[in-house]
Formats: C-alpha cells, sequence, structure tokens
C-alpha cells in the first residue's frame, strides 16, 4: 500500500495532469478530499484509505506502473547518467514522477523489450535466478554454428571468466552467411549472450530481446516508443511462464 503523499504529487501520478496543473485545479476548488473541499496542493493524502474526487468523481489510486518499451540503440539500461543518454530519456512527461527503473538491463547497442516499473518486489523476481524466468533473444551471429556448440551453449558454457552458465534454450532459425537464433537464458550476467556466443567461437552482429517470461515485445511498438502494459499483460508477466512455441 502506497505512503501518504502530498495532493499534486497524488494527482499527477493519475495522470491528471502535470505538478503545476494539478495544482491549478486544487486552488479552483474542484478537488474534495474525504467530500471536503480543499484548495491546498500540499496537503497529505492516503491513497489506501483517503477518498479524493475531481469535480464529484472518485480517483482511482494505483500504486504501481508496468511499461514496455521497445527500447533502441544508443540508450543505456539506467535511470540517470553523466554522460549518456538513458531509456528514462524517451519516456512522455507523463510518467515523469513515478520513480521507474528499467527491469534488467539491455546493453547500450542491444534492442527490444524492456520493462519499466516502480514495482521492486517484481523486479527481483524476474532478475533472480532463483525463479528461472526466462528472458529471449533474437541473435544474428558471424557465420555458422555446429550441433557441438549448440550443445554446449545448451548444457552451459565457461565464459572467459571461468563462469560456467546454466542450461539455456536455443535453436537455429535462419542459416546462411549470418546465422539467426533464438536464445532463452535464465540469468542475465553482464554481457551474457555476447560472452556466450564468445566462448563458442561467434560474433554476435545484432542482439534483441523479444521475450521475457510469458511476455512478448509487441511488434507495433516501434523503437523508442513505450506503453503502458495492460491488466492480462501484467497477469502474464506474473506468471512468469515461457514458451518457445
Amino acid at each position: 500500500m502506497a505512503d501518504q503523499m502530498r495532493l499534486d504529487k497524488f494527482l499527477s501520478h493519475l495522470r491528471i495532469g502535470t505538478r503545476k496543473e494539478s495544482r491549478l485545479l486544487v486552488r479552483a476548488g474542484r478537488i474534495r478530499i474525504n467530500g471536503v473541499v480543499t484548495k491546498d496542493y500540499a496537503v497529505k493524502v492516503h491513497p489506501g484509505s483517503d477518498r479524493v474526487s475531481l469535480d464529484g468523481q472518485d480517483l482511482v489510486y494505483r500504486e504501481f506502473i508496468y511499461l514496455m518499451m521497445n527500447k533502441p540503440a544508443g540508450y543505456i539500461s539506467a535511470t540517470r547518467d553523466r554522460s549518456e543518454k538513458t531509456v528514462l530519456d524517451l519516456l512522455p512527461s507523463v510518467w515523469t514522477g513515478w520513480d521507474l527503473f528499467p527491469i534488467g538491463r539491455l546493453d547500450k547497442d542491444t534492442e527490444g523489450l524492456l520493462l519499466l516499473s516502480n514495482n521492486g518486489q517484481l523486479a527481483h523476481t524476474l532478475l533472480s535466478p532463483k525463479y528461472q524466468v526466462g528472458k529471449t533473444y533474437f541473435v544474428r551471429i558471424n557465420g555458422a554454428i555446429g550441433p557441438e556448440e549448440l550443445e554446449r551453449l545448451q548444457t552451459g558454457v565457461e565464459l572467459e571468466d571461468g563462469y560456467r552458465t546454466k542450461p539455456a534454450m536455443v535453436r537455429v532459425l535462419r542459416a546462411g552467411e549470418t546465422y539467426d537464433m533464438e536464445l532463452v537464458i535464465y540469468e542475465g550476467k553482464f554481457h551474457q549472450v555476447k560472452r556466450m556466443f564468445a566462448a563458442v567461437g561467434k560474433k554476435v552482429l545484432y542482439l534483441k530481446r523479444t521475450a521475457m517470461g510469458g511476455l512478448r515485445l509487441d511488434p507495433s511498438l516501434k523503437p523508442g516508443e513505450v506503453r503502458e502494459l495492460t491488466e492480462a499483460e501484467v497477469a502474464i508477466l506474473k506468471c512468469g511462464s515461457l514458451s518457445l512455441a
């Protein structure tokens, strides 16, 4: 349950408007708290118990927000950085003030599905190897890959620092001068996908995350675009199931 917060912050979180616009609504006497008009936008409200209304219509507060982004290359998966552009720089202003953070990390040059939320517990569940939530990637590599290399990837490969990866799911999607692969891993070491293929003598030319758990990237989202998850998608995410079918 959310803690107490200032009324103007409460209203801006509900996408009623910016913090400045929310204050104007309060000053105009259009906001009631538990049936009483207030013109103090700094007053504290408790989203779990106080009834807040705008022009007589009750407002329903959501404690957690879940966003899906199609991350483009060139942005780092962080909330702030002194020199690099972060994925938060791509968010429309309506999502500022929610204390959103990326769930997991995609490398600067990696594209695809990135989830953002303010739900720390869900982030822990999705990222912890304990819960075995698969992360699915489309991988393009330089040249052919044989049965022996595929088996090594599937059973776990030893990286250059001596770490042995957990078993993965991998299959060839297209063979040619370059190979297109689908890879599912259940952990998230630094540069793991690139390091796994390097361990079998292959270089990753292009990398895109296509799914996390049972949630797949919306194909209608263009690079850099973001949208809120539906209730059904949040339920899928919490289930953490995955199918390569």
